[in-house]
């Protein structure tokens, strides 16, 4: 299931982007923080609430296995998408992808962009099973 952000949710997604990216690319909790509260960006999660069992004080538990955070404008911009280790090949990203364009282009974004490390070859297959290709690169 995705849905929207909760500000309960800020922990576990800091944490899940520093699994997911190395240090130095990895957001400080400051930064996810602005990119998230960010004018005109959203943040959708990805969830799996069969994963855990509910229990009285709180009926309805949710994994949490991937998020993305995007921004809205002309020209759409993901700012990350990260998805746990564990839940990857799982088709998650592709679905806060799809979420995320789909909002995107019903706030009148007409094109998406991103950034992706050139190395980061499992990204780069990823965007472009999804239709993007690479404009132009930039130094480090």
């Amino acid at each position: 299931m995705i849905r929207d952000f909760k500000p309960d949710d800020f922990d576990t997604l800091w944490r899940m982007d520093q699994e997911c990216f190395p240090r130095g690319i990895a957001y400080s909790k400051p930064e996810l923080k602005f990119y998230i509260r960010y004018r005109g960006s959203f943040t959708l999660v990805a969830v799996d609430a069969t994963q855990v069992q509910p229990t009285q004080v709180n009926p309805v538990q949710e994994k949490i296995q991937g998020f993305i955070v995007a921004h809205g404008g002309p020209t759409g911009h993901i700012v990350t998408i990260d998805v746990s280790p564990a839940n990857r090949r799982r088709g998650v990203g592709s679905q806060l992808l799809q979420n995320a364009e789909d909002r995107l282009r019903a706030a009148g974004s007409h094109s998406v962009g991103l950034e992706a490390a050139v190395d980061n070859l499992k990204a780069l297959s990823f965007y472009k099973r999804h239709g993007y290709s690479v404009i132009r690169t930039w130094p480090r």
